[in-house]
């Protein structure tokens, strides 16, 4: 950016030959950072079975069924995002019910937090899960009484079906979500898939197509060849750079498989999953750090929450690097000031603490937690990264600023907002979304601001949010995204 202030200030600064475009009395504001976006997954959600918002077992396989019609034979059928606690029924299904309408085709249907997979019998013949299949570490293959499998795998146990699933052509995939993502005002992402998304996004860089920034983190189970090439954080140019290493501490709260210090209410004994065991997530934490790879851990459970914390505090780390800690959804309240203490930046998720608002009151009850606690962590000097999880939850920036100035749902409840003393200012909530995100990967001097020598990245919107009602917020459309100077995508 060449220069912000009045329009004299910024003509002078421009020049005569400068092209003026007259946005009509529209806000601007920094473009939108999203913090935490599987962006693979939610190109390829846009062509796949999406289960959000059906309300028992039987809507949900019509939904499956009428998908799989469109299908090559014998392709696998993919998508989900089911959310069974939600049914008129909230029992989870089983893979005779997905046998039922997909005999011949192999089927796996994440839940909706992902954590949690939903396969038919023929993809676990395929991935060779039977009676005789132990658990493997940091995750659960659900059996039935008789010891059959049920088509429900917990966390790692799901692991062997990506292998096996097949998709189309990914660049031309994320191609099109792209604008899916600069219409919503997004103009950087820290992108939380593996290899084969880094691979698309380095194509479409290549060929001059990639319109929006990237910062892209590293796969656990590519920690040591990403090492081996000499990767880091932080390399690469404006357009795309070395992320984090992605490492995971638990489950997830719809999934019962985060990790509690107490089990969960009605659930005695279930106190979650360590998916990655406390020594070695020190040893991989130390790895990384030693090679100048920062740390994104996905912790979501209070105990998960302690341990990343230990973890983090125990294998030390350069003062360079910004260690994360992906969602901190509930915390015991002493580690938060640990956290502020460390430097480690909470990435979090508003829309999450809206979503998961009566899972929190049946799962946890009326424990002594720290839940979505943005204000507590600001407070403790806590940098804030702000996020969607997409496509766990929509990728509308806007939703989640909405969040966390009213923590409540769109429909207004609860009245007054849950834990209403945890809200955050519009601006508080903006910078999370924006400067917070560019503090999180190290780009605070260029990305997050409209001010000289930054990134000339922003967007003019249809209200102005520091001006109109919280609830404007549902209703704020982007008319025009600029990255790097040009417009990008406009509404036409």
């Amino acid at each position: 950016m060449l220069a912000a202030g009045d329009e004299s200030e910024v003509r002078a600064a421009a020049g005569r030959s400068a092209e003026v475009v007259d946005l009509e009395g529209a806000a601007v504001i920094p473009g939108l950072y999203d913090a935490h976006i599987h962006t693979a997954n939610y190109a390829r959600a846009l062509s796949e079975v999406d289960l959000r918002g059906v309300r028992s077992l039987e809507a949900a396989l019509a939904r499956i069924s009428e998908h799989a019609s469109r299908l090559e034979p014998g392709a696998w059928l993919s998508g989900g995002r089911w959310n069974s606690n939600t049914w008129e029924r909230p029992v989870q299904p089983d893979r005779y019910a997905l046998d039922s309408v997909c005999p011949d085709r192999p089927v796996a249907l994440p839940s909706v937090d992902g954590h949690t997979t939903w396969a038919n019998s023929l993809a676990l013949r395929m991935t060779g899960i039977d009676r005789g299949t132990p658990d493997p570490v940091g995750g659960q293959i659900v059996k039935d009484a008789d010891g059959e499998p049920t088509g429900i795998l917990r966390e790692s146990a799901a692991y062997p079906l990506r292998d096996l699933m097949t998709s189309g052509d990914l660049s031309a995939m994320l191609r099109v979500a792209q604008e899916e993502l600069l219409a919503l005002g997004l103009t950087s992402v820290h992108d939380i898939d593996g290899e084969d998304c880094r691979a698309a996004y380095l194509e479409l860089r290549a060929a001059g197509e990639l319109k929006l920034r990237v910062h892209k983190a590293i796969p656990r189970d590519h920690l040591e060849a990403a090492i081996a090439e000499g990767r880091r954080t932080g390399q690469g140019d404006d357009w795309f750079r070395t992320g984090p290493v992605k490492l995971f501490s638990d489950g997830a709260l719809g999934s019962h498989t985060c990790h509690m210090s107490e089990p969960f209410a009605g659930t005695p004994g279930n106190a979650g999953i360590a998916v990655t065991p406390y020594p070695e997530l020190v040893r991989l934490i130390g790895a990384a750090s030693a090679a100048g790879i920062a740390v994104a851990t996905h912790a979501i459970g209070d105990l998960a929450n302690h341990l990343v914390i230990n973890a983090y505090e125990a294998a030390g780390s350069r003062a360079v690097l910004r260690h994360r800690i992906e969602h901190a959804q509930h915390l015991r309240p002493a580690d938060i000031k640990r956290m502020a203490g460390l430097g480690v930046v909470a990435s979090m998720q508003p829309v999450h603490c809206t979503s998961d608002l009566d899972l929190v009151s049946s799962l946890l009850g009326e424990r002594d937690l720290a839940s979505y606690a943005w204000r507590a962590m600001l407070d403790s000097g806590v940098a804030l990264a702000f996020g969607s999880d997409a496509p766990v939850e929509h990728p509308n920036p806007f939703a989640a600023l909405h969040a966390a100035v009213t923590r409540t749902r769109p429909d207004g409840r609860p009245p007054g907002g849950w834990q209403p003393e945890q809200r955050l200012s519009f601006g508080e909530a903006l910078r999370a979304h924006t400067f917070g995100s560019a503090y999180a990967a190290g780009e605070e001097r260029r990305k997050g601001a409209l001010a000289e020598g930054m990134l000339a990245d922003f967007l003019a919107l249809d209200t102005d949010p520091f001006a109109e009602p919280s609830d404007a917020l549902l209703r704020t459309k982007v008319l025009t995204t600029v990255v790097g100077g040009e417009i990008r995508w406009a509404r036409s």
